[in-house]
């Protein structure tokens, strides 16, 4: 079992074909449609939202943190369990300073590109070419930071 602050209480080895996938990407096109339709993968938003000249950015960012944290606390008050019967453990996190790096480098790239990765691929789907640039980055980013892990403050 490979420990990545994740645990898994079985391998599942089931292969499914390959349209048992098509539920994910008819989800991940309808989050897109809600990201475009809310506005929240507008450049200008993101600038007014980084300028304190809009509330709207930080209302749907709230709503997100309040939704996760009543879903975290009925997951763990009902004690509720995964689609495959396993019980849900989420781990406490340790905080180091590597969080408070990693969080101003992802607030500065977000600030400069006008894109966090949730709305990367919105953008290009609404014809947005220039933001091919950033996904790269982002992966390639995500690369180095995986090269580099082991050397880096944890």
């Amino acid at each position: 079992m490979k420990n990545n602050n994740a645990v898994c209480n079985k391998e599942i080895t089931v292969q499914n074909k390959w349209y048992h996938n098509l539920k994910y990407l008819l989800v991940g096109i309808l989050f897109g449609i809600v990201f475009v339709k809310a506005e929240i993968i507008s450049w200008f938003r993101i600038q007014e939202m980084f300028r304190l000249q809009s509330f709207h950015m930080y209302g749907v960012i709230g709503s997100a943190v309040l939704t996760g944290m009543v879903s975290v606390w009925l997951i763990k008050k009902f004690s509720i369990k995964t689609l495959d019967g396993e019980p849900i453990t989420i781990v406490p996190k340790k905080f180091n300073k590597g969080q408070i790096y990693g969080g101003l480098i992802f607030g500065f790239g977000w600030a400069i590109t006008g894109a966090c990765p949730g709305p990367l691929f919105a953008q290009i789907g609404t014809g947005a070419f220039a933001v091919v640039i950033t996904l790269l980055s982002a992966i390639f980013g995500t690369w180095i930071y995986g090269y580099l892990r082991d050397k880096l403050p944890h």
